[in-house]
């Protein structure tokens, strides 16, 4: 047994998020931490909600709440997706805890003290009409490039070129409206990245097994241009983590917060604080995970993100546990992820244009969505959703292979044996033979599920789910027992078998329809199988079972097209 700590991206609080966040980060994430837990290991799986920065404060001011009050709104909300989702985190924490406050403000102070933070100068705009510096999302105006009039001050939205707030025509408060705007200095810190610069190449070039998308991302930063540039770890904003050099005042820096991006990636350590004290526990719990002079050192640590925040956790978060000259644990594995597309576009909040993970749960159960988005995961590029994929994905993989399956032997023992497990003697060779190509795909499964390919699992485990339906139509229990009713009991007691192995292998994937199959069989603690051969040896003769529900219908034409168009954004 080993020890896995699992962080997922952190999602960003305002608003729900869509399928293509689900599957850049949470729900790979999920299906690692819940396979590994399946093969015995200690998991501590952690995510938390991103609350800080201009964003959550807009979001708010939209809604017309207090940031706190609608921060803590919607995290209740995030969360509660989540477990629809069956999302197995072991605590769900948010960025805006005390213990989050404290640990930033102490990784502040230990990089200061290393002469690894700057005080710079700079430019900024100021709204007179309301009194403040406005950070780059604060201000509106008109795209020098496309004429987008609604361009934010740190990049258009209808472009995607990158800005700065002095780039935009007739630039104004996205505050009050007001354009009485000007240019005034003022002062923020800065973290040293580039005197890590080498440090961080050669950390880099020791993760060998990392995706190529991941070390492509963080070496193009590195290395591009002029190289990796110092960084700004603070803003002029109301709502964030004061800024302090530890419990220390930090002159200078009064009513300043710390940025967003330098305090989310130390919420993930902050969580497994929040998550030991919600449990009850000491220091210690959580530090074992952590602290490699309290026994992380024998932790392996992966991390899910999209490639959008790859340079953040590659490159700026280890800066700042490098920089700190702490024993914390650095990750040992980045799964990286590219974008999930929508129907020959992109998913838009504002245009209703998609499918997002409330939508999503209310008109189809949670194993349909992880299904289809894990086959479909987009590792090495792009994927793209559309509803006539899902539709045959859920109908083909779902319904006619495992659903069909274990409907289709459960009954038929009903009809013939009752609802027990029938005995009928010793396997024959295609018995034999079957066992031998389930073990070999068995193993292929576990290896790639331990090497996080989730594609390539995906399509295993539906490869052995399709060998037990290719077994049933070849022997054809129902035509061996008019005349040889013992042999038909031999290989119903199989198929019964594989139908609970089945059950017992695919619960990463599709926790529910793993639970069903489980409890039918009256085995939910069933364990991960030593081999084929042990697995279908579970189920003894006589062991009682239910015929389970329908595991899953199938969508209909009419249901496809209905979804394709209430989601369409026209």
């Amino acid at each position: 047994m080993a020890r896995h700590l699992i962080t997922s991206a952190i999602p960003y609080i305002n608003g729900i998020k869509h399928l293509g966040n689900l599957v850049g980060s949470q729900l790979p994430a999920d299906l690692y931490a819940r396979y590994l837990r399946a093969r015995g290991h200690e998991v501590l799986f952690l995510c938390a909600t991103d609350e800080h920065g201009t964003p959550a404060e807009l979001a708010a001011a939209k809604a017309g709440k207090p940031v706190a009050d609608y921060c803590a709104e919607m995290h209740a909300v995030q969360a509660e997706l989540a477990r629809g989702f069956r999302l197995s985190f072991d605590h769900f924490g948010r960025s805006s805890s005390r213990q989050n406050h404290a640990l930033t403000q102490h990784f502040a102070g230990k990089l200061d003290a290393a002469g690894l933070i700057e005080e710079v100068q700079e430019q900024q705009v100021y709204s007179n009409a309301d009194k403040r510096f406005l950070p780059d999302r604060y201000i509106e105006g008109t795209c020098p490039n496309c004429g987008y009039d609604k361009a934010r001050g740190d990049q258009c939205e209808n472009c995607t070129k990158q800005l700065d707030p002095t780039d935009l025509i007739a630039p104004r408060s996205a505050i009050s409206g007001s354009n009485d705007l000007e240019v005034r200095q003022t002062k923020h810190l800065y973290l040293r990245q580039s005197v890590l610069k080498d440090t961080l190449d050669a950390w880099i070039d020791s993760k060998t097994d990392w995706p190529v998308l991941t070390t492509s991302i963080a070496k193009k930063w590195l290395h591009d241009g002029d190289g990796l540039k110092d960084r700004g770890i603070t803003r002029d904003l109301d709502w964030g983590i004061p800024v302090r050099r530890g419990k220390e005042e930090w002159p200078g820096m009064e009513g300043k917060v710390f940025y967003v991006w330098f305090d989310a990636p130390i919420e993930y350590i902050a969580c497994a604080s929040e998550w030991s004290e919600a449990q009850g526990l000491d220091a210690s719990a959580w530090e074992r995970w952590w602290r490699t002079d309290k026994g992380a050192d024998d932790v392996r640590y992966t991390q899910f993100m999209g490639k959008d925040n790859v340079p953040f956790h590659t490159l700026s978060f280890p800066a700042t546990i490098l920089g700190s000259a702490e024993p914390w644990k650095l990750v040992d594995h980045l799964k990286s992820f590219n974008y999930l597309t929508y129907d020959g576009g992109q998913f838009s909040t504002s245009q209703g244009r998609g499918i997002f993970m409330d939508q999503a749960l209310e008109i189809l159960p949670a194993d349909y969505w992880r299904w289809w988005l894990l086959s479909h995961a987009p590792e090495s590029s792009d994927a793209e959703f559309t509803w006539e994929n899902f539709q045959v994905s859920v109908n083909k993989d779902l319904a006619d292979v495992l659903g069909n399956f274990v409907s289709r032997i459960t009954k038929f023992c009903r009809s013939k044996f009752g609802e027990r497990v029938p005995d009928g003697g010793a396997f024959g060779p295609d018995e034999m033979d079957l066992l031998h190509a389930i073990q070999e795909r068995l193993g292929r499964y576990e290896a790639l599920m331990q090497a996080i390919e989730v594609r390539k699992s995906a399509q295993e485990l539906r490869a052995i789910w399709a060998s037990g339906n290719e077994y049933l139509q070849t022997v054809a229990p129902w035509s061996t027992f008019k005349t040889d009713p013992e042999k038909a009991a031999m290989q119903t007691r199989l198929g019964l078998n594989l139908a609970h192995f089945f059950g017992v292998i695919s619960s990463p994937f599709v926790p529910d329809a793993s639970e069903v199959i489980l409890e039918s069989f009256g085995t939910p603690a069933a364990g991960w199988p030593e081999s084929a051969n042990t697995a279908v040896d579970q189920l003894k003769a006589g062991h009682a079972f239910t015929v389970p529900d329908v595991l899953f219908a199938k969508i209909t034409d009419e249901q496809r097209e209905k979804w394709q168009s209430d989601f369409s954004g026209t």
